[in-house]
């Protein structure tokens, strides 16, 4: 029983810490989508999305 406790004790960490360092360290463009990349508005840029 001891064993199950330390593995979920340490994906628990594992998961907290890839949070930290998605949220904090990594940058955001790599997890911006193509699809929010594109125009919404057509051709000119008129600043209503």
């Amino acid at each position: 029983m001891e064993i199950l406790q330390l593995i979920l004790v340490y994906i628990t960490l594992a998961i907290a810490v890839g949070y930290i360092v998605k949220k904090f360290f990594l940058p955001k463009a790599l997890f911006v989508s193509k699809k929010s990349r594109s125009k919404a508005c057509g051709q000119d840029d008129c600043g209503c999305h």
